[in-house]
């Protein structure tokens, strides 16, 4: 039923290698990849410089 399949050894290659959902490590990698992901997304808009208003002359 529902658990891992100990009987079966599934051979991984390429990125399928470091990124699948049959292993523990390779969940863990999707997981940190994620968080990695969101991560970078936040501090682009944080560090992202602000736009300077635009100078009309009076």
């Amino acid at each position: 039923m529902a658990g891992h399949d100990a009987g079966s050894h599934h051979q991984f290659t390429g990125i399928a290698k470091y990124f699948n959902s049959y292993t523990i490590t390779g969940r863990r990698n999707c997981v940190l990849a994620t968080y990695a992901t969101i991560a970078a997304i936040a501090l682009f808009f944080k560090l992202k410089p602000k736009k300077q208003p635009a100078v009309t002359e009076k």
